[in-house]
């Protein structure tokens, strides 16, 4: 494994690497909106080994170990990031072929640069709780977040994964969400264009979204999508139902890619 830095449009970007065979495409895993290299736990060596392939995660500027940003964080920020910023740092990783995996905003993320970038790099996308418009469920929770931030633990908590970029990481993911012009986000414009195969994972308790998400995803990639809805799951199904996740993605990816 190596944790060797990227440097992408003058920014440190924090990563880690999972050995794999070299013919096999690279799972590229896309955090959360309050995530980090080191909030993917071992997820990544599991489904890495249960795959055959190697990985590649990395911290987005503003999080963990990664460069700081300016805020407040565009309300595109998203499109910006799967748009602009992931195809550099495919180049800059120098992945030919990669297969990505994203959860929450990452999956919303995953899916912009599959819709914006068609093409044979990617090769495949797996979506964990995609977010794909904005539900009022969503919103909800993330006034929630924010007293929780504010007054309980959730900040000394965050800390331990971002640092310095603790208050980077939620107010820029936090603020942007919550302001008005942000209703109208969707990135459901992006679907009709991708070609990769795709795999959309949602919990049935997710407390950030309903299955209209992933219905979405559905009814938007052309050659539709296959989903899975998980019975006794919130919002982060690769750690409230790890084993059937990873059953999911690896038979997904055996089928083909």
């Amino acid at each position: 494994m190596s944790d060797t830095p990227l440097s992408v449009g003058g920014l440190e970007i924090e990563t880690r690497r999972i050995a794999g065979p070299a013919h096999r495409p690279t799972l590229v895993f896309l955090h959360e909106g309050l995530g980090s290299v080191s909030m993917w736990r071992d997820f990544p060596d599991r489904l890495a080994r249960a795959c055959g392939c190697p990985a590649l995660l990395f911290s987005r500027a503003g999080y963990g170990a990664s460069s700081p940003v300016a805020l407040p964080r565009p309300l595109d920020y998203m499109q910006r990031e799967g748009r602009d910023v992931l195809p550099a740092i495919l180049d800059a990783a120098g992945l030919q072929q990669a297969v990505l995996v994203g959860h929450s905003d990452g999956a919303s993320i995953a899916l912009v640069h599959a819709g914006s970038h068609p093409g044979p790099r990617i090769r495949a996308v797996v979506v964990m709780a995609p977010h794909t418009f904005v539900e009022p469920v969503c919103l909800t929770s993330i006034q929630a977040a924010a007293a929780a931030f504010a007054t309980g633990d959730l900040r000394p908590r965050l800390r331990r994964h971002h640092g310095d970029n603790v208050d980077c990481a939620f107010w820029g993911w936090n603020r942007a969400w919550l302001d008005p012009g942000f209703r109208t986000w969707d990135i459901r414009p992006y679907l009709s264009a991708v070609t990769a195969p795709v795999l959309a994972i949602q919990g049935d308790d997710d407390e950030y979204g309903t299955i209209a998400q992933v219905e979405a995803v559905r009814a938007g990639v052309p050659a539709g999508a296959r989903t899975l809805l998980l019975p006794d799951c919130g919002h982060s199904p690769h750690r409230d139902q790890p084993e059937q996740v990873l059953r999911a993605i690896a038979g997904f990816l055996a089928d083909g890619p």
